[in-house]
């Protein structure tokens, strides 16, 4: 599996080393990536996400799994994030 975030499409960048003589030396910035489980209150049950601590704090802040992806950007959000994103869609639609 790729070293990307599902939820908000953060990847590796890449950079340099420099030594104190000015040496540089490739390397790579790696995101701070955790496998979590997110509930989602309308499916009632979780999902094993792979994603970055700030992608983390930002569904907590915006109020957990539903909200985050609804107002998520298709193109940043992986196959299996989208795949939740329209269950979630079509579960509140019947709810309504």
């Amino acid at each position: 599996m790729s070293r990307r975030c599902e939820l908000t499409g953060k990847g590796v960048l890449t950079g340099n080393n420099v030594s104190h003589a000015k040496n540089r030396t490739r390397r790579r910035f790696l995101p701070n990536l955790n496998d979590v489980t997110l509930l989602s209150e309308t499916l009632g049950r979780g999902f094993k996400l792979k994603i970055s601590a700030a992608a983390l704090r930002t569904v907590d802040h915006r109020g957990g799994l539903d909200a985050f992806l609804a107002k998520a950007k298709d193109a940043e959000l992986s196959d299996k994030a989208l795949k939740i994103k329209k269950q979630i869609a079509k579960a509140s639609e019947v709810a309504a």
